[in-house]
Formats: structure tokens, C-alpha cells, sequence
């Protein structure tokens, strides 16, 4: 009778075991979630967007005039400024470009055959001036004759005035149609000269003494060279760039932000300026550019951007190794509140129309509705529903629903 009993209350015991065991499995364990408080901190609402530093004022040094440019940075023993970028230049000292004179250009053959016909009637046009002032030149010395004759007889008074006086008349037109057709042989030869030049080929046109004498090109300001735009020896035109000539401690950043985003900035909002490579700075918006511009973006969507302009407002020993066209990445504030309440915006879901999130009350969720106000990538500003302390969940899943049990993860 013992045994029986024995084996009875094992059984009993093995049976409740079993029980209470599937009991356990059947019964809905808690969903594990990430847990965060609402809580009373500063935030703040940017429009952000890449920006790249700028030379506040450049220089842009252009040909002056038509011609061969030098090369401008070269090795040693060639003739050129030897001019690099980053090198210091001075106001009015700093020669940044050598200029010489172009070389000819190819002729056709039609006119090649034209201007060598052309000199040819050239010399032939010299020719018969220059046999032209050999006649005035007799002509002249008769009529030197006639009026030394003249001034003999007119001692005796043997001469009549007129005669007198017309002698001494064809002296004189005899010496200005001489002094004219000597001019005219001048010009002949100049205009003969000018066509033998028009027929000058470039492999014949060996630089000379003077055209080693170049025009130099000063440097119009003092500072650093930012670019050289036109390296390489070449003929350029008048106003061709040659060198950016600028400050690089002289910076401002240039960003262009959407006119959605620009209509909400004011001239003086605080600007933090990361992703540089170094610390974040801090700036201020000093210009907010009063017509925008189309632009692409990367994905080929067109959008209305619009310039804004940031200085600095740090010293500029933190941003010195910033420089020319440089990137960065902006964060203008468009709102700002010193103490409001935030709720994480990963604890947010849509409800209907509105905002809702789910409260942790004793393990259990309870979805509660939520006024939200200004709100950044990673906080809103809470008007209603929730007040500092409260626990809500974040990245609710679809486990969750309103009465589920729930428990905190925690972080192995």
C-alpha cells in the first residue's frame, strides 16, 4: 500500500511538472524593445546641405593683348615668370605672365601668287616714281638755269619783272613736285615693304632681339596663386584668363540650398559647419541671394536652389588648413528652442491622421496621440500627449499593439 502511494504522488508530481511546463511555453512572453525617455532639452530645427569655401575676392589676371603667352610654371632654364600655384605674389611687383608677339600664319597658294603679283607691280610702281623724280630733277636744274640767267639781266634791266618773276616761279614748283614725288617713292617702298611681310612664312619668322622683349604682366593684387588657367605656352586672344590671384585666409562659404529651406533663414541665423575632416565651426549667414536658379541633382531631379553666403565666426586658427573651393557640409538653424520637450522621432508612427507613439505603463504598451511642433532628423518638439519622464517605444514593429506586454532590451 506505501508503494501505491509512492508511485501515486511521483505521477501526480511528473503530470503537474508537465503542465505547469506547457503552461509556460503557452503562455505570450513580453516583446523585447528599445526603450527612451521623454525629456526637456535644447533643439533645433537646420537646413542642411553640401557648401564649398570660397576666396571672398578673386582675381582673375587676363591677356592685355593678342599674343604668345610663355609658359608659366616650368623647369629650371626655360623662359617663363616660373610661377606655381600657392606661390606669394605682390601687388604691382610679381610678373605672372610673359607675353611675345605671334608668329605669321600659312598662306594659300591663290594668295601667295597674289602678293608676290602685287610686289612685283610694287617695284615696278617704285620704278617709275623714282625715273619720275629723275625728270623733276632736271626740269628743277633748268630752271635753276633760267633763273641764275634772270638775275643777271635783271642787274642791267634788261629783263621784264614778270619774266623775272616767272623764272623764280618755276624754280620753286620745280623743287615741291621734287620734295612730292621723293615722298611718293618713300611710300611705294613702305607699301612694297608691307606686302614682302604679308609673304612671310612662320618657319622663316626666327624671333628676334625684340621679340624677346615681352610684355609682363604684373600681379593686380597681393596674396596666394590660387589657379593657373592657362599653363602651357600658347597664342591666346585679348582677355583670355591667365591666373586666379586670391587670399585663402579671406574665406567665405558658399552654399546652395533649396528655396524651400532658404525662405525659412534669416541674415545672421547660426550656422555649425562639419564634414571638412576636421572639428565643427561655427558660422553665420551674412547673405541670402534674392533669386535662385534651377539646378539637377545626382539623381536628375530639377530643383530651385538658392545661394547663400556664411562667414566664419570662429577665429581662423581652427579652420586655417581650409581652403580655396574646399568642401564642407552646413547646418543653417531655421528654429531653435532652448527647453522643449523632445520625443524621438524613431518612437513615432501614424495613426490615422495623426501622431502616435506607444507608452511603456508597468511592461504593458499603450498607444497614446501626440501633438508634434518643429522636428529634425532625430527629435520633435511634443505640443501635447506626452510629458517628460515618459517612456515610449522606439522603432515600434508589428508585434506591438495597444495592451502587449513589452520589456526593455538590454545591450549584451
Amino acid at each position: 500500500m506505501p508503494a501505491n502511494w509512492t508511485r501515486r504522488i511521483v505521477g501526480a508530481a511528473a503530470l503537474a511538472a508537465i503542465v505547469g511546463g506547457l503552461a509556460w511555453f503557452a503562455w505570450p512572453q513580453p516583446v523585447l524593445v528599445d526603450i527612451a525617455t521623454v525629456a526637456k532639452r535644447p533643439i533645433e530645427v537646420t537646413a542642411d546641405d553640401d557648401g564649398k569655401t570660397h576666396v571672398r575676392h578673386i582675381y582673375t589676371v587676363s591677356a592685355p593683348i593678342a599674343g604668345k603667352v610663355l609658359r608659366i610654371s616650368h623647369p629650371l632654364g626655360e623662359q617663363g615668370p616660373s610661377l606655381h600655384v600657392g606661390d606669394d605674389v605682390v601687388a604691382n611687383q610679381t610678373i605672372v605672365a610673359l607675353m611675345q608677339p605671334t608668329l605669321p600664319g600659312f598662306i594659300d597658294v591663290r594668295s601667295r601668287d597674289q602678293l608676290q603679283a602685287e610686289v612685283l607691280a610694287a617695284d615696278a610702281a617704285i620704278q617709275q616714281q623714282e625715273a619720275e623724280v629723275q625728270r623733276i630733277e632736271a626740269a628743277l636744274d633748268f630752271a635753276r638755269t633760267e633763273f641764275q640767267r634772270a638775275q643777271k639781266l635783271s642787274l642791267t634791266q634788261t629783263i621784264s619783272a614778270q619774266a623775272f618773276d616767272k623764272a623764280k616761279f618755276e624754280v620753286a614748283t620745280s623743287e615741291a613736285a621734287l620734295a612730292s614725288a621723293k615722298a611718293q617713292v618713300d611710300m611705294r617702298r613702305a607699301v612694297r615693304t608691307s606686302l614682302a611681310a604679308r609673304l612671310m612664312e612662320p618657319a622663316n619668322a626666327a624671333p628676334t632681339a625684340e621679340a624677346t622683349c615681352c610684355v609682363r604682366v604684373l600681379a593686380p593684387a597681393g596674396g596666394r596663386v590660387l589657379k593657373i588657367i592657362q599653363d602651357s605656352e600658347a597664342t591666346v586672344l585679348p582677355g583670355t584668363p591667365l591666373v586666379d590671384i586670391g587670399n585663402p585666409l579671406d574665406l567665405e562659404i558658399v552654399a546652395d540650398l533649396l528655396s524651400t529651406d532658404a525662405v525659412q533663414i534669416k541674415v545672421g541665423a547660426p550656422v555649425r559647419v562639419d564634414g571638412w575632416g576636421g572639428p565643427p565651426i561655427k558660422g553665420k549667414v551674412v547673405r541670402i541671394d534674392p533669386a535662385g536658379f534651377l539646378k539637377v541633382s545626382a539623381l536628375g531631379i530639377e530643383e530651385q536652389r538658392v545661394r547663400v553666403t556664411i562667414d566664419f565666426a570662429d577665429p581662423s586658427e581652427t579652420w586655417a588648413s581650409l581652403g580655396h573651393d574646399y568642401r564642407v557640409i552646413v547646418h543653417v538653424t531655421t528654429w531653435s528652442a532652448p527647453d522643449a520637450v523632445t520625443v524621438p522621432v524613431s518612437a513615432l508612427f501614424r495613426k490615422g491622421d495623426q501622431w502616435a507613439v506607444f507608452v511603456d505603463q508597468g511592461g504593458y504598451a499603450r498607444t497614446a496621440l501626440v501633438q508634434i511642433g518643429h522636428r529634425n532628423s532625430r527629435m520633435a518638439e511634443v505640443l501635447s500627449g506626452l510629458s517628460a519622464g515618459d517612456l515610449v517605444v522606439l522603432h515600434p514593429s508589428d508585434r506591438i499593439a495597444d495592451g502587449a506586454r513589452i520589456a526593455q532590451r538590454h545591450a549584451e
